[in-house]
């Protein structure tokens, strides 16, 4: 299990560390940062993809995703007796992100590019640190593999074995050694196998409303396109009593039905005498299915990330939904981002033992961590450029 994810100078995440459980609820007002911690985390899972360097130029590079304000923020500046003012920069521009666990733990480093690095490609960022370690705390002894600008080494005993001199800044070592090293397979693996979804359209156009030929889905897809196969296959190889007690209990007894070569998925209500084509869904039902889809997958993640699941959902199916997310929580670890009170509570109630929340705040432009003193702050140790 993750236990700790932090973040340094992306976006308003000036300097977070949070702790994180096997079932975690972020929480926060408009614009204090959430948004900006699960991107966050979907960086991380795209560096297992070896897409974290794309995904960042896409985003305008990084100056357009740094932390804009002050390198440091002063105590005469969060008293409001100074203004918030620039100071003379006395480290490199860097974007860092880490997780850790009991067994693993990984760190990113990466910075800007030099006008000759650069070349014709302006926005990719360079990667100048990364490391991998045993345990929760990054050490010198618990170091297992490092890397500082081009040079990649491994550990050896107590000695160390050059994997690389030359490794390109655009290039992690997550996909250009994990064949020489099960750590970095391993732990390459991990990310990739991480599931965040944001992105559920339900839209008239969205794909989830178009006719697809259909496959064994087990886990449906970051747009929610393959919902009907992916409901199918639960049906067939899943929890296929808990999947039809869902539905029936959110939509007053109504049940799937799959039908046509196409594997149209449709919902059948009592009263009706036809059932409802999903071109005929609400958004909200639709969204709802999609969610179902993803929490009751037959082939669980280590990590499931939803980006406020409530969106256009009518607050009735916040009790369904919230059991589902702690069902989940018993196969995957789970974070849910959400500023939805309504279902946050009903998270809570269902699950209030071990379960975290974490509320974000604002002060001066930068997502703080409510409570969390100097003393509650997780440990945590960047790799050294």
């Amino acid at each position: 299990m993750i236990t700790t994810l932090a973040v340094e100078g992306y976006r308003s995440l000036r300097d977070v560390v949070v702790g994180l459980g096997r079932l975690t609820v972020i929480t926060g007002a408009n614009g204090t940062g959430k948004s900006n911690l699960y991107r966050a985390i979907r960086l991380l899972a795209d560096a297992g993809h070896g897409q974290l360097i794309g995904s960042l130029a896409r985003s305008g590079g990084l100056d357009s995703v740094r932390w804009a304000g002050p390198e440091k923020i002063s105590k005469g500046m969060r008293s409001g007796e100074v203004p918030v003012q620039g100071t003379v920069r006395t480290g490199p521009v860097r974007l860092r992100l880490g997780v850790a666990g009991d067994s693993f733990g990984y760190g990113i480093d990466l910075g800007l590019p030099t006008p000759a690095e650069a070349g014709v490609f302006p926005y990719d960022p360079k990667i100048k640190a990364e490391a991998i370690w045993s345990g929760p705390i990054l050490r010198p002894a618990a170091t297992l593999i490092d890397r500082a600008g081009p040079l990649v080494r491994m550990r050896d005993g107590r000695s160390w074995a050059e994997l690389s001199r030359t490794l390109a800044g655009s290039e992690s070592l997550l996909t250009e050694y994990a064949g020489a090293s099960p750590e970095i397979a391993a732990v390459r693996e991990r990310l990739r196998g991480w599931r965040c979804y944001d992105q559920l359209r339900t839209d008239p156009e969205a794909p989830a409303r178009a006719a697809r030929i259909p496959t064994r889905t087990p886990v449906l897809g970051h747009d929610g396109g393959d919902v009907a196969a992916a409901l199918a296959t639960i049906q067939e190889v899943g929890d296929s009593r808990l999947l039809a007690a869902t539905i029936a209990e959110a939509f007053d007894g109504s049940s799937l039905v799959f039908g046509g070569a196409d594997l149209a998925l449709a919902l059948r209500q009592p009263g009706m005498l036809r059932p409802i084509g999903v071109a005929e869904l609400s958004d909200g039902t639709l969204r709802y299915l999609m969610l179902v889809a993803a929490l009751l997958s037959p082939r669980p993640p280590e990590l499931l990330v939803l980006n406020e699941p409530e969106v256009s959902l009518h607050p009735d199916l916040y009790p369904s939904l919230a059991r589902l997310v702690v069902a989940a929580a018993e196969r995957s670890q789970v974070i849910i981002v959400s500023h939805a009170p309504g279902l946050v509570d009903k998270i809570i109630a269902e699950h209030a033992d071990d379960l975290v929340r974490i509320e974000l705040i604002k002060e001066l432009g930068e997502t703080m961590i409510a409570g969390q003193g100097r003393f509650e702050r997780p440990s945590w140790q960047w790799p050294s450029r």
